[in-house]
């Protein structure tokens, strides 16, 4: 779905606040794109930027998908985690730009599954924690949380988790352990499907440049 191209000259391009923006931010420089404000201490959220034709607009991670499909935005960056929970297909996924790098893992106490019973688990990582089980053939009750998620098998509202393990020092101070690797997670760039045909050329210019820095 493609509602509104927000600039015709120019290219948009949505990035997810904390981890993702400082990560992102040295890649777009390397592909000469820098904001001509601090992100970091400027409260604009839509920034120029040094090439004169992208605009940087810093908002949610879990929002980025939909500026994108709905041309809010050109072009984003988020985190596969985000992109396996979005529903839309508005967009095109051309580039893993390899930072923000974690896994998804299933965590818990580390005692082995009991399939004799429908497991229950505390996540907010839904849609992929479904689609993970079935795949095993395994049926689950989901229990969704935005936060604290190692509380869940403390305090017995959940028998596991599925959450980002980056170190996994935070399940280890709670006396937990990861169990299960359910995928890799790293930030995508994403494209607009109309944007990608309107602004071919800038946009196909943006992706080489990453794709550069990238493979570095």
């Amino acid at each position: 779905m493609n509602v509104a191209t927000p600039d015709a000259q120019g290219i948009v391009v949505a990035v997810s606040k904390g981890r993702i923006l400082t990560e992102a931010l040295p890649l777009l420089a390397a592909a000469g794109i820098t904001p001509v404000e601090d992100p970091d201490v400027s409260r604009k959220l839509i920034l120029e930027t040094s090439d004169g034709s992208t605009k940087l607009v810093i908002i949610r991670a879990t929002d980025v998908p939909t500026f994108v499909e709905y041309g809010a935005a050109d072009v984003g960056i988020a985190g596969k985690d985000v992109l396996l929970e979005y529903e839309g297909d508005g967009f095109y996924e051309p580039l893993d730009l390899g930072i923000a790098r974690c896994r998804l893992m299933l965590a818990g106490h580390g005692a082995v599954r009991n399939a004799s019973r429908r497991l229950r688990i505390a996540t907010k990582y839904a849609a992929t924690t479904r689609r993970y089980f079935a795949e095993q053939g395994i049926q689950i009750e989901i229990v969704k949380l935005y936060g604290s998620m190692e509380l869940a098998p403390l305090v017995g509202l959940a028998d596991y988790i599925v959450d980002l393990v980056d170190t996994g020092n935070t399940l280890k101070a709670n006396g937990l352990v990861a169990m299960e690797h359910v995928c890799d997670i790293s930030s995508r760039l994403i494209v607009n499907k109309a944007s990608m045909k309107i602004k071919h050329a800038q946009i196909t210019s943006l992706i080489e440049r990453l794709a550069s820095v990238v493979g570095d």
